[in-house]
């Protein structure tokens, strides 16, 4: 689950000819979708709408056996803020054994302190016990005060990856903090792109920053298979959700690989 080495051409932008493309997934089946589609590999969450918290042991394993792709495995013990409590870093450590155990080829993390800077002792903490695997810094990145400040306190963590979308709410909106992150990580920690990334942005998005891993969801959505529909009942706080899911759409992922190709 290596981040893709990075190379500067003369105007210092960082080039690579191989683009890496991750897929989030919450299910088996968008994994295999994910994977037919040309995925390098894929960030295995549960609870989407929460953006993301760490899947159960069980689906980690079903889709360890479904793929043969690499699998990053979310560490989140909940919704919410990114500042964890010391039980919740009990929780967090217990979580990437389990998914050591499970075959994961890298976790993904994302700690700050209440000031909005980075963890850095627990985050390098979590990193040693994580090893040999990879370890990607998530989105808890834009969440933080000072980009370029996180940016450096992450790189003295052995982080090997940080998924950004330049601190906005997309990555095409944050694309020159995004170029401006790449030319400061100067290749020692990869710069992954993410936030609303699909096959109609992806070689704009790729020209104007130079980042080579490219994160996306790329999913539509699926019919339920319910005949009876109760709909005076929500199970949970979005109304209507109980027949409404969405699974990683394989013409998607290969259509953004395509457009990441030609760009």
């Amino acid at each position: 689950m290596a981040c893709v080495p990075y190379l500067a051409d003369k105007r210092g932008v960082i080039m690579n000819q191989d683009i890496i493309l991750e897929v989030c997934v919450d299910s088996v089946e968008s994994a295999a979708s994910a994977e037919r589609g040309g995925a390098h590999r894929v960030e295995l969450c549960s609870n989407l709408l929460e953006g993301g918290v760490t899947p159960s042991v069980g689906l980690i394993a079903a889709v360890r056996r479904a793929i043969s792709i690499d699998l990053g495995v979310m560490i989140r013990p909940r919704g919410g803020d990114f500042c964890y409590s010391d039980i919740e870093m009990k929780v967090m450590q217990r979580d990437i054994f389990v998914a050591k155990q499970e075959g994961a080829n890298g976790v993904v993390l994302g700690l700050l302190d209440a000031d909005g800077s980075v963890d850095v002792k627990r985050t390098r903490q979590l990193v040693e016990l994580a090893a040999p695997l990879k370890v990607t810094f998530h989105r808890a990145f834009d969440m933080s005060s000072d980009l370029f400040r996180s940016l450096r306190n992450l790189q003295m963590t052995d982080v090997h990856c940080i998924l950004t979308s330049g601190g906005e709410q997309t990555a095409f909106e944050g694309a020159e903090t995004l170029r401006r992150l790449v030319q400061a990580a100067s290749g020692k920690i990869g710069i992954m792109a993410g936030g609303g990334i699909d096959d109609h942005n992806v070689a704009t998005l790729i020209e104007q920053t130079g980042v080579r891993e490219i994160h996306a969801s790329l999913r539509s959505p699926a019919p339920s298979p319910m005949q009876y529909k109760n709909d005076k009942v929500s199970m949970g706080s979005l109304k209507g959700r109980e027949y409404q899911r969405f699974v990683v759409d394989q013409q998607k992922v290969q259509r953004l690989l395509q457009a990441a190709s030609i760009g």
